[in-house]
């Protein structure tokens, strides 16, 4: 499976962004996609999951502010990000954990910064 991150960018505080993950396969049958985040000096953290049945886990931090969708018939994956916050700058990179059976894969990283 390759990824590709797209989407982030400089926003302002209480802005949105969407990041958009397309992959090389059909997403329909993978298991979790998600989105990770890393910010300078910190270890790279579990920002949105969404599993193949439809649920989904936030990390506390972004609950209520970020939503994490797929759409099955682009293969993509999106994050929409609303009330951003200075502290969310990081960059973001998406995930795909296919099967046990399959190697994850990671995207290449899209950067959001948010000015205060």
């Amino acid at each position: 499976v390759q990824l590709q991150a797209s989407g982030g960018g400089l926003v302002q505080a209480g802005g949105s962004l969407r990041l958009s993950c397309v992959a090389s396969v059909s997403i329909f049958s993978i298991n979790v996609m998600s989105w990770y985040r890393q910010a300078p000096g910190k270890q790279r953290e579990l920002v949105a999951a969404s599993t193949s049945g439809s649920m989904t886990n936030y990390a506390d931090s972004v609950k209520g502010r970020f939503t994490i969708s797929r759409d099955n018939a682009k293969n993509t994956v999106y994050l929409q990000m609303d009330s951003l916050k200075p502290e969310d700058t990081a960059v973001y990179y998406c995930y795909a954990a296919p099967d046990p059976y399959t190697p994850s894969a990671w995207g290449q990283g899209t950067q959001v910064t948010v000015s205060s």
